[in-house]
């Protein structure tokens, strides 16, 4: 991935550049991740949230995952995309979801979590690591 990267919502509204290079490239198969983007699972970089700078409002919803703590979404008010998520559990970092990038082409998934919420008939690449849950935390059920 070329650093600094940079993306933001379909209307510009919302704007970010990461300084740094992420953590990890994840695809997201929880209950929650499913409903919040409509589809199968989330993909999301995930950076150190000082590594971030946002230039524009999102606006936010927050909501108790299954871990009992809250999980925040943030979205453009204008267009309504979906631009990051962020866990009470793990302040420090910051998902930001994959199709918001300038360059979609440098998102390289490295693994998946919460494969046991996945849906059946989506094909996981046997080339990457998958996690029933999460590796951090293996009781969640949910991110």
């Amino acid at each position: 991935m070329n650093i600094p990267f940079s993306g933001g919502c379909a209307c510009g509204s919302v704007r970010y550049t990461v300084v740094r290079e992420p953590i990890a490239m994840i695809n997201c198969h929880c209950r929650d991740c499913q409903l919040s983007s409509g589809a199968p699972f989330a993909s999301g970089i995930i950076v150190k949230t000082a590594d971030l700078e946002i230039m524009g409002t999102p606006k936010t919803y927050a909501v108790r995952a299954s871990s009992g703590g809250l999980t925040t979404r943030s979205f453009c008010p204008d267009c309504g995309t979906p631009l990051f998520t962020q866990s009470e559990a793990y302040s420090q970092v910051t998902s930001i979801r994959f199709p918001s990038l300038d360059d979609i082409s440098d998102f390289k998934p490295t693994l998946d979590i919460y494969t046991a919420s996945g849906q059946k008939w989506v094909c996981l690449d046997q080339t990457i690591p998958h996690f029933p849950q999460s590796p951090q935390q293996p009781n969640e059920r949910d991110a």
